[in-house]
């Protein structure tokens, strides 16, 4: 059986719209900000997101770990690149230096440096919030997005009923397998397995995943099988086929289209005309 994410249907404005419109939006809305360097227009970007974060009605408690992961990665690229300043040479040739870090210690005749400037700084702002911008809008997917309307939806955006059915189950797959393997972990555990010991080392506890990884393989591949039967079995692929649900635009729905539509080509008018890269005060 394939499940879907952590979805519960809320009576916010975002459930509300057509899936089509929010996937139309999404798209506009991740192009329109990699057009962009500027961190002025980048937390506009950031405040539209938050708006759009507050419409979905997620609670801190079902999205968390979902938060965090999304935080500490952007974190860590940021400080990467405030460090290192390597992605930065294509932004800019000079660098007004505020503060420099010499490491007591030599590598192979190379000492390191620690340097931060005005320059680093704003790159690394501009690239946390390009990534989070990014990352937030994609994290509401999974929890906002019925999984009984992922394929109707391909369908209604005119992709083959094949093509469809498959990204539907595509975007079903990471659940399941992440349901399979708790359900083998927790078997396992109850025969006697001991996946906390910490002996072995590094390759003793790469061995120790093997009674878990081996089961879910097998299941995720014995799954596949069963669908494919179950569709060869009802002629899938031999005709246009009918859904279950259907989709219909709703006036607020032309709106969030039109508006999406019309972000993008403002946000490659202004990226063609030169507005909208790197900026540093």
């Amino acid at each position: 059986m394939i499940t879907g994410w952590q979805y519960k249907p809320r009576a916010t404005l975002l459930q509300r719209l057509d899936p089509r419109a929010r996937l139309a939006f999404y798209f506009c809305f991740l192009f329109s900000v990699f057009m962009f360097w500027d961190v002025r227009v980048l937390a506009g970007f950031l405040a539209l997101t938050i708006v759009v974060i507050r419409c979905a009605g997620l609670s801190w408690r079902e999205t968390g770990r979902a938060w965090l992961l999304v935080l500490g990665f952007t974190s860590f690229y940021g400080l990467v690149t405030l460090f290192t300043g390597q992605v930065g040479r294509q932004f800019y040739q000079t660098e007004h230096v505020i503060a420099s870090w010499q490491a007591p210690l030599t590598l192979f005749g190379w000492q390191p440096v620690i340097s931060i400037s005005t320059e680093r700084i704003y790159l690394a702002l501009s690239q946390f919030a390009r990534v989070v911008d990014i990352a937030a809008m994609t994290v509401l997917i999974p929890y906002t997005f019925d999984p009984a309307l992922y394929g109707i939806t391909f369908r209604r955006l005119g992709l083959p009923d094949k093509l469809a059915f498959a990204l539907d189950l595509t975007m079903r797959f990471v659940p399941s397998l992440g349901r399979d393997f708790a359900m083998t972990m927790d078997a396992q555990k109850a025969r006697g397995y001991e996946l906390e010991r910490r002996e072995g080392g590094l390759l003793g506890q790469v061995r120790k995943l093997a009674p878990l990884l081996v089961p879910v393989i097998i299941h995720s591949i014995i799954n596949g099988e069963e669908i494919t039967d179950a569709m060869d079995l009802r002629a899938f692929g031999t005709r246009p086929r009918t859904w279950l649900r259907d989709l219909r635009f709703a006036p607020r729905d032309y709106a969030v289209v039109a508006l999406s539509f019309t972000m993008l080509a403002v946000s490659a008018g202004a990226s063609l005309l030169g507005y909208g890269r790197f900026w540093t005060p």
